[in-house]
């Protein structure tokens, strides 16, 4: 089966190609039909990702899965949540969004520097599915005081991983996609595939 993932996020693309490896879902690139993307209006990371979904299903005509994902914490009310790809202002500078993520912190004491990443998939047929499939998934963490590691993408160098005693960063891929939230979600999602009879086990 042929989906489309409405990201431009390359590293995004990676991760389900990974996990989708021995399965019959062949994960195609969003740019191979659309260079924009669609305005993400939602006020959370659900109502995101079915506005993308069904964006990708119009540009394409295929179905598509559409991920909203960010990094929530709760000593800053929630932030960046579902503002972390443009936190510092641009989308997608993760560098600039890394750097203010950890000026926020500052003076923030070790016991309260909780976070977790937070990641919600959604499957649409076609872009006027009435019954989306959603899948969510959520990685707990210690925000870092430094980058740490240079594996992964996006916030992956500063959420410190007390029983790995390492960032999500300094994990190997395929370590990483077995524990993360996004890898949780994604299993999930494939499960619900297999029961709506989308795909076959």
């Amino acid at each position: 089966m042929k989906i489309v993932l409405a990201s431009h996020n390359e590293g995004k693309l990676q991760e389900f190609r990974e996990i989708f490896y021995n399965t019959n879902i062949t994960m195609l690139p969003f740019s191979d039909y659309c260079h924009e993307g669609v305005e993400e209006t939602g006020l959370t990371f659900i109502e995101n990702a079915i506005l993308k979904a069904r964006y990708g299903c119009e540009k394409t005509g295929l179905s598509c899965i559409a991920d909203d994902s960010g990094i929530v914490v709760p000593a800053l009310n929630g932030a960046p949540g579902i503002y972390s790809a443009r936190y510092a202002g641009t989308h997608g500078d993760m560098q600039a969004n890394l750097e203010k993520l950890l000026m926020e912190m500052r003076g923030v004491p070790d016991e309260q520097r909780q976070a977790y990443f937070q990641c919600v998939l959604v499957f649409m047929e076609n872009a006027t599915d009435p019954s989306p499939i959603v899948a969510e998934g959520r990685w707990h963490g210690i925000i870092t005081h430094q980058r740490q590691g240079e594996q992964g993408h996006g916030y992956d160098p500063i959420l410190y991983l007390s029983e790995k005693k390492c960032t999500v960063a300094e994990l190997e891929s395929s370590e990483k996609n077995s524990l993360s939230h996004r890898g949780v979600a994604m299993k999930q999602l494939y499960q619900k595939l297999i029961e709506a009879k989308h795909v076959s086990a």
